[in-house]
């Protein structure tokens, strides 16, 4: 009996290392296209290291709540992407990622125009589909319009003609107008500001410039009289919303890859000059836009939770580690594993926080690019989402 015990242990012992080996064997066997893959691929981004200071708590202001799931969704699977939001009495205005401009009338939507051509739909076609963001109305009731990758378009919204004031793609100060994304016109139409947030990356590959923190992004003035372009400000991680001041010396810019607001002067004394308006915001600002209370509606598509896990404050010190997920997927799968988190925040000077409304996991209202102000309600926009949801401020 003790010599089948031992001959018992000996299979016990002899078939857990078969096993232990066959285990190695397949986890190498697995894992050894993915170390040649990571070895031979070259990574689409060289990402810069840089430090963003741990996430503000989110407590007082930034108290999570559900106020943005008392929004309605309007024209729900009739457009895709509105980003930008404007309107001329109870006429709204938007841009869409089919490349038109619409103009919605109660439950109607008309198309005013397109800048680019059809087809439209896919990656491949964004260019020449053109992809309007920005959108303003001007003091002689036109559109002003923003197309990441056609220019800065002036557009008559009863007849639809359109005139390219600046052609993107085009090289400005040794750098090219790669990713035009939002814009702002003085109150008697002079001047118009306009954020190019990289020439390096277009709006098609903005997870990519995100993850690379590349700071190529710029503020540019159009002169609307003499036709004259000029670069404001340069070097900034990913300029996106733009704001002019009540003053028109200068205007807010959301520098989305390092959570903050700053604000660059255009014009008076400091004209040149930046400082921050508000530092260490808890997610990544989008547009920005007024509020009646004399503050800025500021939203965020991508929070930095505190307490929490946020991915991209992790990643920013790990630049191999954003190679490596670079290599391996795709922007489509990687936009997968962004939390769906929707912020809305009202922000007044001094870059203190008022009220903010949320929707934790996006389920009303998701991937938000923007909030318009108009009769007593928020217009949300939205970068991908097929809706414009509306919410009642009287509601929250």
């Amino acid at each position: 009996s003790l010599r089948q015990l031992r001959n018992n242990s000996f299979c016990f012992t002899y078939s857990g290392k078969v096993f232990q080996v066959t285990l190695l064997s397949l986890g190498g066997f697995l894992l050894l296209p993915v170390l040649i893959i990571t070895l031979i691929l070259e990574s689409p981004i060289q990402p810069e290291v840089f430090s963003l200071k741990e996430p503000p708590l989110m407590k007082g202001c930034w108290e999570p709540n559900l106020k943005l799931r008392e929004a309605q969704r309007l024209f729900e699977d009739q457009i895709t992407g509105p980003e930008s939001i404007a309107n001329i009495g109870d006429v709204i205005f938007t841009g869409t990622a089919d490349g038109k401009i619409l103009k919605l009338i109660g439950r109607r939507i008309h198309t005013v125009t397109r800048l680019g051509k059809p087809p439209c739909g896919s990656r491949d076609d964004e260019p020449s589909c053109g992809r309007p963001l920005g959108i303003r109305v001007g003091p002689n009731g036109t559109l002003f319009v923003a197309d990441a990758y056609l220019g800065l378009f002036e557009v008559n919204p009863s007849t639809g003609e359109a005139t390219r004031l600046v052609k993107g793609g085009q090289v400005v100060g040794s750098r090219r107008l790669a990713f035009i994304n939002d814009v702002a016109v003085t109150q008697d139409g002079k001047k118009v500001y306009f954020t190019d947030s990289s020439s390096r990356w277009q709006r098609r590959d903005y997870l990519n410039l995100i993850m690379e923190a590349t700071a190529d992004g710029r503020v540019l003035e159009y002169d609307t009289e003499t036709k004259e372009l000029t670069v404001v400000m340069e070097n900034l991680r990913f300029p996106n919303g733009i704001q002019l001041l009540p003053d028109e010396e200068s205007v807010l810019v959301a520098e989305t890859t390092m959570a903050r607001i700053r604000r660059v002067h255009v014009a008076g004394l400091n004209k040149g000059g930046m400082d921050t308006f508000m530092d260490n915001l808890p997610g990544f600002p989008d547009n920005i836009r007024p509020s009646s209370t004399g503050g800025y509606w500021v939203v965020m598509s991508a929070v930095r939770p505190n307490p929490g896990f946020s991915m991209l404050d992790f990643l920013s010190q790990r630049p191999w580690l954003k190679k490596l997920i670079f290599k391996l997927f795709s922007q489509e799968v990687l936009m997968k594993f962004v939390p769906r988190y929707s912020l809305v925040a009202e922000l007044h000077d001094g870059g203190v926080c008022t009220r903010s409304f949320h929707d934790p996991s996006g389920l009303v209202v998701a991937y938000v690019s923007e909030a318009h102000e108009h009769d007593g309600s928020l217009y949300l926009g939205s970068f991908r989402s097929p809706y414009i949801a509306k919410l009642d401020l009287r509601k929250v």
